[in-house]
């Protein structure tokens, strides 16, 4: 199995742009899947420069319902037509980050390759995706700053229900990929114990640990105190995309070899 980084905030192979967002290309025994596909079609530049096939990628996941990870699905339907495309049915909701739009292109929700999902899903012996996560261990603060819209219209908190992580086994190994971790990489944990009773060999995902202010000395705390719970699992973790700089390298002097940076355009050594 092999997973490449396809686009993430920072730059990292030559040839290949980064953006706010993140797509992650992954080869399995059995298939050729994205999780997630950016904010925009550059993640399909990145690839071509890479020398990768998208023709050939059969699954995608989507982790929610958020631009910067959908935004280039229309474009990898162009290149894979046949592809399989599975998210939370939550997902299509409108989402905010103040009163900006922040939800998924709705032309998404018209694809006939669409599964819409509502809660866990196994796909095969090699792909299943889980949601579900209720936990509230460290929920990230910036969360408080999404909306989404009640049925009768009306703005409220945005609870993540419609965040889904994918598993993979392969080769004795469960890797598990999420997105940006809304509902807290611990609590995300916490649900991958309940569902596999261990814990998985590799997690690749943002931690949604980035905002435009400086951070406090109770969240430098949180920051601190979540390095400590994460080095005690058995987990060799991937970081990047909305964990923001400062925070990244918190976590970096803190859990040394155990954590490892995502840069656009390179590969994950498994």
């Amino acid at each position: 199995m092999r997973i490449i980084t396809l686009i993430e905030n920072t730059p990292g192979a030559p040839g290949c742009v980064h953006e706010h967002g993140l797509s992650l290309y992954v080869e399995t025994a059995r298939h050729t899947l994205l999780m997630d596909t950016g904010a925009t079609g550059a993640f399909a530049d990145n690839a071509a420069a890479l020398g990768l096939d998208l023709s050939r990628v059969d699954t995608v996941v989507l982790s929610h319902g958020h631009y910067d990870h959908a935004g280039g699905l229309l474009r990898l339907v162009e290149l894979a037509p046949h592809a399989q495309i599975y998210m939370q049915r939550g997902a299509g909701r409108d989402f905010y980050h103040g009163d900006r739009y922040i939800g998924i292109d709705k032309a998404i929700l018209d694809l006939p390759n669409l599964h819409l999902l509502d809660g866990d899903c196994r796909l095969d012996e090699e792909l299943f995706l889980f949601a579900g996560i209720t936990g509230r261990r460290f929920w990230p603060r910036s969360n408080l700053e999404l909306r989404t819209t009640a049925p009768d219209g009306t703005p409220v908190q945005d609870d993540f229900s419609h965040e889904q992580c994918l598993v993979i086994a392969q080769e004795g190994k469960h890797i598990l990929l999420s997105g940006c971790a809304h509902n807290g990489i611990l609590n995300i944990l916490d649900r991958y114990r309940q569902l596999f009773g261990a814990d998985p060999d590799v997690a690749v995902s943002g931690f949604h640990m980035k905002q435009a202010d400086p951070y406090t000395p109770e969240e430098w705390a949180v920051i601190d105190d979540t390095a400590r719970e994460l080095a005690q699992y058995h987990t060799r973790f991937y970081t990047g995309h909305c964990t923001g700089k400062p925070a990244q390298e918190r976590l970096l002097a803190r859990m040394g070899d155990q954590l490892h940076p995502l840069h656009s355009g390179l590969p994950l050594d498994l």
